[in-house]
């Protein structure tokens, strides 16, 4: 992997971040305060063809990778305004909608997932099951043509915007009493379905929910890919998620540092700025590495990715690192600020709480280390 970015590379930064920087830090901060997505900047992003630049060419998208949608959710966030949803509709669901899905289904959803116009989000999290996948109790059984749903999920992102799910079902067990699982995507406003707003006290614009299934009738055009082969599916669209849940918290911490060092260059105290000071400069420098290196780390995961080479390994490890570096990047921007770091005129708590909600998802930090330890250490697994 050359670790530059190509001439490509760099144009598709620099037109993202053309997008992005009108609206900002102040324009996300004023939505997450007030809980509403940012709409305006998602269109924007949409009609410059940026949005779908994973998803193929003949479904209205750009045609290229992971790479390039990296790059977007990493520079939309590293001018203030990180796009929580990008790595649900985008990195999981076209992802795995591209790869799995019927040339109908393609057909029905791919061109709006392109566009920005259309969100199918993910619902795989129950509250029973935590980090256990193979313990999902939401079942979709068969019953004549259709598939009937039954079951609960928790912490599901975007409903409110969304049109559909891409919902995570057990369809059966294997003879060792491991489960089946297959996909679904299921119309928001299926009947059966509840959607129950679930409180957070992250300031987010993006909206968490608690989905209630009572016996939903899909058609069995619904299933997305094969039957039982669910697992191996959704495979396909972590991966990618923990890449792009990476490459926000890399714009995350490059805003963060952005608008600390500036403020450490004009801060004037006892007549020299704040930032000559070795406690000021130090913490921010190391973030600044910190956040460097869990960019390449990003970097390499996409590629990896897309070159359709394994993946797991670096797609955590870029997490992983991305994750913390984010939380320092920020945390630094607070104490650099001193009371100003918690005062709204500053807006930077908001960032701190998204930082801190990607260090527990889409995977903790405890995972990706049992993850390390085992199938790159080679150290006997330990739950």
């Amino acid at each position: 992997m050359d670790v530059l970015d190509s001439d490509e590379a760099r144009d598709l930064r620099a037109a993202v971040g053309a997008i992005a920087a009108p609206f900002g830090g102040r324009y996300y901060v004023e939505h997450a305060r007030a809980g509403r997505e940012c709409t305006e900047l998602w269109h924007a992003l949409g009609d410059a063809g940026f949005i779908g630049v994973n998803i193929p060419e003949e479904y209205g998208g750009g045609g290229r990778g992971l790479a390039e949608l990296t790059i977007v959710i990493e520079e939309s966030a590293a001018r203030g305004a990180p796009m929580l949803l990008l790595l649900v509709t985008e990195a999981i669901s076209a992802e795995v909608l591209t790869e799995f899905g019927t040339p109908e289904q393609r057909k029905e959803w791919l061109p709006g997932l392109a566009s920005g116009r259309a969100k199918v989000v993910f619902a795989i999290t129950e509250p029973d099951a935590g980090s256990n996948t193979h313990k999902l109790s939401t079942t979709a059984r068969r019953d004549g043509d259709e598939w009937v749903v039954d079951g609960e999920k928790y912490y599901i992102s975007g409903v409110d915007t969304a049109d559909a799910l891409l919902l995570v079902a057990r369809t059966g067990r294997d003879p060792d009493g491991t489960a089946q699982l297959s996909l679904f995507l299921v119309p928001v406003d299926a009947p059966g379905l509840a959607v129950i707003p679930l409180p957070v006290d992250v300031m987010l614009p993006e909206k968490q929910f608690t989905l209630r299934f009572d016996g939903v009738r899909l058609p069995a055009t619904a299933l997305v890919g094969e039957e039982g082969a669910g697992f191996r599916q959704v495979f396909h669209g972590l991966n990618p998620e923990r890449i792009t849940g990476a490459a926000l918290c890399v714009g995350i911490a490059r805003y963060a540092l952005d608008v600390t060092a500036r403020y450490a260059r004009e801060r004037t105290v006892w007549d020299q700025p704040i930032g000559v000071h070795q406690g000021v400069s130090h913490p921010l420098a190391k973030a600044k590495i910190e956040t460097e290196l869990a960019a390449l780390m990003t970097h390499r995961a996409a590629a990896l990715h897309d070159r359709g080479l394994p993946a797991g390994e670096a797609s955590n490890m870029a997490k992983y690192a991305a994750a913390e570096a984010a939380l320092a990047a920020v945390d630094a921007a607070i104490q650099t600020h001193g009371g100003n770091g918690v005062s709204a005129d500053f807006g930077l708590l908001p960032y701190w709480g998204l930082a801190r909600l990607l260090r527990i998802a889409p995977v903790n930090r405890e995972m990706i280390l049992n993850f390390v330890a085992q199938h790159s250490l080679g150290l006997p697994r330990s739950y």
